[in-house]
């Protein structure tokens, strides 16, 4: 038949972890729920967002120069760009300097009203 999917390659199957494997992973899980844990992930999440910062708004992850002094110039460099931004944003108290939730910024990309700014006369109820 013309419209019929192909049929699959393989069969479905379902991958399950030797026991000793399985005991471990959940042991991890269980840990993962206590507060000692959460608190030491804290400091490892807060170094991966100012990575991730570097990484996304600044480019950390391409280098303009060759060698290593160079690119360590960058990098330091990037790093100092990085904190100064960080504290601009901080001393600033306007709202402006806050981030939009990303379901807010999305609303107005699609150009819906958001829940805070009111309705304009011409704007329909429905």
């Amino acid at each position: 038949m013309p419209g019929a999917p192909p049929p699959p390659l393989a069969p479905r199957s379902v991958a399950v972890l030797p026991r000793p494997l399985h005991e471990i992973q959940m042991r991890n899980r269980l840990d993962q729920q206590t507060e000692q844990w959460q608190r030491r992930y804290a400091i490892r999440a807060g170094s991966e967002d100012t990575l991730s910062q570097n990484v996304r708004a600044h480019g950390l992850r391409r280098s303009r120069y060759r060698g290593l002094t160079r690119t360590h110039v960058q990098h330091v460099l990037t790093a100092m760009a990085c904190n100064l931004s960080r504290l601009a944003d901080w001393y600033d108290t306007t709202s402006s300097a806050r981030r939009a939730p990303r379901f807010q910024t999305l609303c107005n990309t699609a150009g819906s009203r958001s829940p805070d700014r009111p309705r304009s006369p011409t704007e329909s109820r429905h």
